[in-house]
C-alpha cells in the first residue's frame, strides 16, 4: 500500500526506543512523526515503544485521513499543523523529559544563559502557553512558540523538537534536555548571568557552519 515506508517506520521505532533508553520518555509518553510525500508517519497512541512493529506506525495525510491498523498519537493535531505550516520541518520529536518538563511546569522558557541555546535557532527557547493535549489551541500555541525556532517547551507538558531529519530532531531534543538541566540547576543556586543579544547573534552566525565538515558545507 502506498502509505507504507518500512525504512521510515523502522527509523521511528529506533528513535522511540532510544528516547526511552535515555529516559527522555517513559512507557507510552511522547511521540514522533516523519514527513512523507503526501502526509506523515506518526507513532500510535497508548503503545509501549518496546513493543512497536513497523505495521504499528500510522500514516496520516494532510486531510486528516488515517491509514493503518492503529490509531495515531492523541497529539496528532500539532504534528499535522506543524507539517502544514512549516515546510522546513520533516520530523518532530515530542518528549516529557524530566528537566524540560520541570521548567515547563514552572512555565519558564530557557534564556540565553549558554551559547548552545542557539541550537534552537534564536536567542532563547520559548515555552508555549498551556492548553489541553490534542486540542487545536495547543497546536496554535506550539506553532507560535516555534516561530523562527526549531524547538520549544510546552507549559505543564514537555518539549517539542524538530528537524530536517529525524536524527536532527532527536539530537536537538537531547541537547535541549541537557540545557534544561543546566538552567534548572542554576535557578536552584541563584540567577544566571545572561549573554547579550549581540553575543548571541555572533554565535548564531557561527552556527551556520557549526559541526559541519567542509565537504558538507
Amino acid at each position: 500500500m502506498k502509505y507504507k515506508n518500512i525504512q521510515s517506520q523502522k527509523e521511528i521505532i529506533f528513535f522511540s526506543k532510544k528516547l526511552c533508553d535515555l529516559k527522555l520518555n517513559t512507557g507510552t509518553s511522547g511521540n514522533i512523526s516523519v514527513r512523507q510525500k503526501d502526509g506523515f508517519l506518526i507513532t500510535p497512541t497508548g503503545m509501549d515503544y518496546q513493543n512497536l512493529r513497523p505495521q504499528d506506525i500510522v500514516f496520516m495525510n494532510m486531510k486528516k485521513s488515517i491509514f493503518g491498523k492503529r490509531d495515531p498519537s492523541s497529539e496528532w493535531p500539532f504534528h499535522l499543523e506543524i507539517m502544514k505550516k512549516r515546510t522546513d520541518i520533516n520530523a518532530i520529536v515530542h518528549t516529557h523529559s524530566t528537566y524540560a518538563t520541570v521548567l515547563a511546569c514552572q512555565r519558564k522558557g530557557i534564556p540565553r544563559f549558554h551559547y548552545m541555546v542557539a541550537v534552537a535557532g534564536g536567542n532563547d527557547i520559548r515555552c508555549a502557553p498551556y492548553s489541553t493535549f490534542g486540542t487545536s489551541r495547543l497546536s496554535k500555541n506550539i506553532l507560535s512558540a516555534l516561530r523562527n525556532r526549531k524547538t520549544c517547551l510546552v507549559a505543564n507538558h514537555g518539549m517539542v523538537s524538530t528537524g530536517k531529519t529525524l536524527k536532527e530532531a532527536f539530537d536537538l531534543a537531547v541537547e535541549v534536555e541537557n540545557l534544561a538541566k543546566q538552567y534548572w540547576k542554576i535557578l536552584l543556586s541563584g540567577r544566571a548571568k545572561l549573554l547579550s543579544v549581540s553575543q548571541m547573534q555572533t554565535v548564531l552566525k557561527k552556527f551556520k557552519s557549526y559541526g559541519k565538515q567542509k565537504i558538507d558545507r
